[in-house]
């Protein structure tokens, strides 16, 4: 059940202020009996909510008289006070953040082969966004068959905004997709590609025939793979995640020839109804 307290009021407070709105204008004494707020108390949480302006005084009566501020105004004026403590506390976070994203990145990378697996379909689209987001000089994305998996829809926005993010960065893009991949975009990730990657100068996008799984190259360095159920070939299984810079250098020899023979895409030109 929603309360007063969760804006911000204390008990008393919140006592004080629903007992103003049933008694209408009266003093700090009558209020003390009606809210059941000690009188002890009474004139320290009449200030605090004069403080939060949800309360008018009359300093001209003797005794003093205060009235309640119409609930309307009093919520909008709590939710306001709540939403500024919260921004406060978002950039109070967001620094700590910053601070701590420059002292983390001072640590040795690690060095040698390493590598993690994701099961199913929530954990595996995770992994693959995380890798995408560590990037930091290129990324090659290939898509050679669609993914039972994967939604291409919500996983293509998703995928998108990372490469968004990866751009403003200043890494590389090359995207190299089947045209059955192209066909089977929905029209709101094809309009993404084109009003926000299509034109910018280190992104490109281009189609082959017959390409070889689908894979992702990060940093040169770095490789993420869909693995098809051994079972099913048809149903993706897994997504693995491999570092190791000889392994990646293999990738890296198998792709630049399809990519130096693949058609240029222009994404404007697509219809990306699926």
């Amino acid at each position: 059940m929603a309360s007063l307290r969760d804006l911000g009021l204390s008990e008393y407070e919140a006592r004080a202020y629903r007992s103003l709105l049933r008694t209408g204008a009266t003093t700090a004494k009558e209020l003390s009996r009606a809210s059941d707020v000690p009188m002890g108390r009474i004139y320290d949480v009449l200030n605090s909510l004069e403080q939060h302006s949800l309360v008018r005084s009359q300093a001209a009566s003797r005794p003093k008289k205060y009235v309640a501020v119409e609930p309307d105004t009093a919520l909008d004026r709590l939710l306001e006070t709540k939403r500024r403590e919260l921004e406060e506390k978002a950039e109070q976070y967001q620094s700590v953040v910053d601070d701590l994203t420059d002292e983390l990145e001072t640590a040795e990378p690690v060095q040698g082969q390493f590598w993690t697996a994701a099961v199913g379909m929530d954990e595996s689209v995770d992994l693959l966004l995380e890798r995408l987001s560590a990037a930091d000089d290129s990324l090659v994305i290939v898509a050679g068959a669609l993914s039972p998996q994967f939604d291409l829809g919500r996983v293509g926005e998703l995928v998108t905004g990372e490469l968004e993010a990866a751009l403003d960065r200043g890494v590389e893009v090359s995207v190299l997709m089947s045209p059955e991949i192209v066909d089977s975009l929905p029209r709101s990730v094809g309009q993404r590609y084109v009003e926000r990657l299509e034109d910018h100068p280190r992104f490109e996008v281009r189609t082959t025939e017959q390409l070889p799984g689908t894979f992702n190259l990060i940093d040169d360095v770095e490789v993420c793979i869909e693995v098809p159920n051994p079972l099913d070939p048809g149903e993706a299984f897994a997504m693995i995640d491999l570092k190791d810079a000889d392994f990646a250098a293999d990738i890296r020899e198998m792709f630049d020839p399809r990519w130096a023979d693949a058609d240029v895409l222009s994404l404007s030109t697509v219809d990306a109804d699926g």
